[in-house]
């Protein structure tokens, strides 16, 4: 609601040159975000509020029953060489609203105008007119008077307090609320409260005097406005005399004191309060013996003057700091919100913008470059390569030794782990197999091997069944596939937690992070079924056929066969000095050496299967470490080129449909709003800052 006036309101208000800034502080929306300074005008219903803001702001409040107070009215006075229109700061369909004139506002116009807010509000009019509707709102009429010659200030009327119910009308739960809203306006620490009480009450009674001095307990910011003189009755002047005289309840800046006009007199449209003001105060005893400067409503103008100066002094400093605090957090949390991602191509960027931060890191930690990014040292999870190292030495302890067998009977004894890693809650589909095994092994491998040879021998002559070698195998490496499997279950762990832990950092949102990690996920246990499925292999190999071209296999068997022969020999060798004085040599005669082979055909050759078996472990062992390590491990969980840290990549971004960018980077509402609201904040303070500097 706008209204152009011609002639100023007062005169010299504020300082010019921190009016200049105030006005330019509300014109830019810093009121909208930090406290400015005006005035607020309580009291309880009835008090005679909206006649002294009439008498502050030249506006013909209606002051009938039915368009009482019911929200708060700000009214803010600019200078302005034509006449802008603005709306009531309420929701969409109030914004909507607008009254403009170029005319002084009188009665008749502003009235209708205000029954028109009421109804846009769902307000009630009168008792009669309640039904279904609230009557009183929180939000806030805004009314902006205009005028080349109009100084800057901001006055807000809020609704009278009141403590009993009128039935029909009001309940208490609306006394609650409109309390709470006054005492809300009350403790703006740069607002000057005009505290309006009844000369013709008794003051003990007034609850509003109490919110103001708990609202502002310095008094600094406190003037009480005494009305109704015209209402005490005789012989109770004495009382009101000495609060205006600061002989009785004293406020620091005082107490002033106005006549409205009654009723009739408000209807006469020919009355002039100033007039009738002037005549009450210079002819009525004992009011005529006050101090002028303290009665009427100009004289009431007059000390807002001074107070308004001094209050916008004194707080214009802190308004500077707040500005420079507000901006910097309002930078800050838009900063925090990231790019707007509000269409495909933002979320798409967005995301690419994580995912280019993601591999940033992972090349740092394949290549064991700690140093690189601080993360690395926050999260000992990120030292990814260092971490799978120390887990390749896994045991595999079960070489077929002369005295020892693999243990397929054991009932107790130790226990191997298998596992070093603490479960993942969304790989449960993987873990299979207990955390432990049976260490504990038998001796006597030679009469397992008999029992075995026994079990299998058909009509060679000297040799044994082809397969006795694979049925051998195949017991010695039975605990090759838990340990392998709880190896590469580590490693996959090791992957998943540091895949989660890096878009932690790389990612500002939880529910960014969570849409990414949904999408990923089936591609990741992909690779992770991947390398398990490559262990079942490798060991399907292994014991598939025995098979090696490792020369070390035959070194290892000729070695094998050379230690049993010279441990038969043994016995039978005599030890003779060097002639020339060296180091004595074993000999033994030919005849022992060929008697030396007293053991049946079976016998030799179980001896022969155990050392072909104990040979080829040597190297099958070797081999399948290496393979387990390299392929499962290395190839598809670390340095090839499908691993799972690499997994978000910009190909994997640029396949992500519409639905899916907006399930992971799309903005909720309240995210939106939030980012609107911040902007807006930035930019209105950016503005403000300059004008505080001077070069706006």
């Amino acid at each position: 609601m706008h209204q152009t006036m011609n002639a100023s309101m007062t005169s010299n208000m504020v300082d010019p040159g921190l009016l200049d800034k105030i006005d330019k502080l509300f014109a830019c929306g810093v009121g909208d975000h930090i406290p400015l300074p005006q005035l607020v005008v309580v009291g309880d219903q009835s008090s005679g509020k909206s006649s002294v803001l009439e008498g502050i702001t030249k506006l013909p409040f209606p002051r009938d029953s039915g368009l009482c107070t019911r929200f708060a009215t700000q009214i803010t006075f600019r200078r302005a060489q034509t006449t802008s229109n603005a709306a009531p700061a309420y929701a969409d369909k109030l914004r909507a609203f607008k009254s403009v004139t170029n005319a002084v506002l009188e009665p008749v116009s502003f009235s209708k105008a205000m029954k028109e807010v009421h109804k846009l509000m769902g307000l009630s009019e009168s008792a009669e007119d309640n039904d279904g509707k609230s009557t009183f709102s929180e939000d806030v009429l805004k009314v902006e008077v205009t005028g080349p010659e109009q100084e800057h200030f901001s006055v807000v009327d809020v609704p009278g307090i009141f403590r009993t119910a009128t039935k029909g009308v009001t309940t208490l739960a609306d006394a609650t609320m409109v309390k709470s809203m006054v005492r809300r306006y009350m403790v703006n620490p740069r607002s000057v409260m005009l505290v309006v009480i009844p000369a013709n009450v008794d003051i003990a009674t007034q609850e509003i005097l109490t919110l103001a001095e708990e609202a502002d307990p310095d008094g600094h910011r406190t003037l009480g406005v005494l009305t109704k003189p015209d209402l005490v009755d005789p012989g109770a002047e004495s009382g009101v005399l000495q609060l205006i005289k600061g002989e009785k309840h004293p406020l620091n800046l005082g107490w002033c004191i106005v006549r409205n006009l009654g009723q009739q007199q408000i209807q006469d449209t020919a009355a002039d309060r100033s007039a009738v003001e002037r005549a009450f105060f210079r002819d009525r005893t004992p009011w005529n013996e006050l101090d002028q400067e303290r009665v009427g409503v100009d004289a009431l103008r007059s000390r807002l003057q001074e107070v308004l100066a001094s209050n916008i002094r004194r707080e214009f400093s802190n308004v500077k700091r707040e500005v420079l605090t507000k901006l910097s957090t309002a930078k800050r949390g838009l900063k925090d919100l990231g790019d707007k991602r509000q269409t495909p191509d933002e979320q798409r960027r967005f995301i690419m913008d994580i995912a280019s931060r993601f591999r940033e890191v992972v090349s740092l930690a394949l290549n064991g470059n700690y140093s690189g990014n601080r993360w690395f040292d926050q999260e000992p999870d990120l030292m990814y390569v260092t971490a799978v190292v120390n887990r390749y030495a896994f045991k595999f302890d079960y070489s077929p030794e002369s005295s020892e067998k693999p243990d397929t009977t054991s009932n107790g004894g130790q226990s191997l782990t298998l596992r070093h890693t603490k479960d993942i809650d969304d790989l449960e589909d993987l873990i299979t197999g207990d955390r432990l095994i049976d260490d504990n092994i038998h001796n006597n491998i030679i009469e397992w091997l008999s029992e075995l040879y026994k079990g299998s021998r058909g009509f060679e002559l000297g040799t044994f069944d082809k397969n006795l070698l694979s049925r051998t195998m195949k017991a010695q490496s039975e605990k090759w596939e838990p340990l392998a499997h709880g190896y590469i279950l580590d490693v996959v762990h090791l992957a998943h937690r540091f895949v989660t832990t890096l878009l932690r950092h790389v990612c500002p949102t939880p529910r960014g992070r969570e849409g990414i990690m949904s999408v990923l996920m089936e591609p990741l246990l992909e690779i992770y079924r991947r390398a398990l499925e490559q262990v079942q292999f490798v060991l399907r190999v292994e014991h598939s056929n025995p098979q090696t071209i490792n020369h070390y296999f035959n070194d290892n068997l000729e070695k094998s066969r050379q230690k049993r022969l010279r441990a038969s020999l043994e016995k039978h060798a005599t030890v003779q000095a060097s002639p020339f004085g060296g180091v004595p040599r074993s000999t033994i005669a030919l005849d022992d050496i060929v008697q030396n082979h007293p053991m049946s055909n079976a016998q030799h050759t179980v001896f022969e299967v155990h050392d072909i078996l104990k040979a080829y472990y040597k190297v099958a062992r070797k081999r399948f470490v290496d393979n387990v390590c390299m392929q499962a491990a290395d190839y598809l969980l670390v340095t090839g080129p499908n691993n799972p840290l690499k997994i978000l990549s910009p190909q994997f971004v640029s396949s992500l449909s519409d639905e899916q960018l907006e399930e992971i980077a799309g903005e909720d509402i309240g995210l939106r709003r939030r980012r609107i609201a911040l902007a807006k904040e930035v930019k209105d303070m950016e503005v403000g800052k300059k004008i505080l500097a001077g070069v706006a």
